[in-house]
């Protein structure tokens, strides 16, 4: 175990240099063009660092995701990744890849390629220091998460059913570096009302406006937000009508929707989809889901994070902590298929903002961790 981590050490500088390619392939998620090309480059480097294979798993609408493979065995342990970020093209320019400090500044260092380094590189420790598992590792590195993993979400899920454990590196929370053993369901609503349209002067009689039902639905909608139960229901966009003359024959609207608990889901999501008019001659139709579930702390998840706290103890001097989060990841898709334990990536901060960074001492600590982690499920 120790050998593990003085490997990981002495080749920091090797995972830093990585993380700067990563970075500068710049790979939002809306161009299949770009993550493409990361995708070819990660797909060589995994197979020379670690001998392994590489899977193309094809998506109709935006980049390949890769499936990589290393070891043999009838079972497995699974590593999810995502190699999309929020950055659009050009960022680079304004945010490039720089040190300052001992962290790593740069457009998705923190979220997550910092986390696709440290697998890697966890994965190339096993092989060079010849350990061998008993189960094969599955490293799933997709392209479309921060979209919330509409075509790989199939992939994911059944990778997970064919899983002992689960190990997502999606970054850690807070200054901490805390794991992630919960985090909130994730929904998105639309609300279309269609009214009557009138002259607001001559004919406001023979309107129905569909602004006003708006407003009365999004009085309505927000009253549903039970912080003690952790749901919130966000009306974040809206808008309607044509001219400020005319009784507004259309409006819109679109709704975030945060759920703690299945218990939680089931009650809210109908009465969101279940929406009635006040107004009679008023349509009103809803669409959208709960796309991500809650990822609930479970036994299973329970004991897994307390392996990782002792391993992290034991042989990285890091007192590892736990975390509830309110955003969604792809372990909400795992959680309940095989032993998740989410929050294993870089430690930093700044994900989505424009001072992300990375620390760069952590990353060998935490790659350290998932390979003693795999080690430990891996026999």
């Amino acid at each position: 175990m120790k050998e593990i981590v003085d490997y990981l050490h002495q080749i920091e500088e090797e995972m830093v240099d990585l993380l700067e390619q990563l970075v500068c392939y710049e790979s939002p998620s809306t161009r299949p063009d770009l993550t493409e090309k990361i995708g070819r480059y990660l797909s060589n480097i995994f197979i020379d660092m670690t001998g392994g294979k590489v899977e193309k798993l094809f998506s109709d609408c935006y980049s390949t995701h890769l499936k990589a493979v290393w070891g043999e065995g009838d079972k497995q342990l699974l590593i999810i990744t995502h190699m999309d970020t929020v950055w659009p093209e050009g960022t680079l320019e304004v945010m490039p890849f720089s040190i300052t400090d001992g962290k790593a500044y740069g457009p998705g260092t923190f979220d997550m390629k910092a986390g696709i380094v440290q697998a890697l590189f966890a994965i190339k420790t096993l092989k060079e220091l010849n350990i061998h598992l008993d189960k094969k590792i599955v490293l799933m590195m997709t392209s479309d998460e921060e979209l919330g993993s509409p075509t790989s979400k199939d992939y994911i899920i059944e990778e997970a059913k064919k899983s002992d454990g689960v190990f997502v590196l999606e970054p850690s929370q807070g200054k901490e570096g805390a794991l992630k053993t919960a985090r909130k369901g994730v929904g998105t609503f639309e609300i279309r009302v269609h009214g009557v349209p009138s002259h607001a002067g001559i004919d406001p009689e023979k309107g129905a406006s569909a602004i006003e039902e708006l407003a009365e639905q999004i009085t309505y909608l927000s009253s549903l937000t039970d912080l003690e139960k952790g749901t919130t229901v966000n009306v974040g966009l809206i808008d309607g009508g044509s001219q400020k003359n005319v009784i507004a024959e259309d409006a819109h609207a679109v709704v975030d929707v945060r759920v703690q608990t299945k218990e939680e889901m089931n009650r809210v999501v109908p009465l969101i989809q279940n929406l009635k008019p006040h107004d009679p001659n008023i349509e009103i139709t809803v669409t959208g889901e709960i796309y991500r579930p809650p990822l609930e702390r479970t036994d299973d998840i329970e004991r897994l994070f307390e392996k990782a706290k002792s391993l992290a103890h034991d042989y990285l001097g890091i007192e590892l902590i736990e975390e509830f989060t309110g955003g969604g990841s792809d372990a909400n898709f795992t959680a309940s298929l095989a032993p998740t334990l989410d929050g294993l990536g870089a430690v930093g901060a700044g994900a989505h903002a424009h001072h992300e960074h990375c620390v760069v001492s952590e990353m060998p600590k935490r790659s350290a961790l998932l390979a003693l982690l795999l080690i430990e499920y891996g026999k």
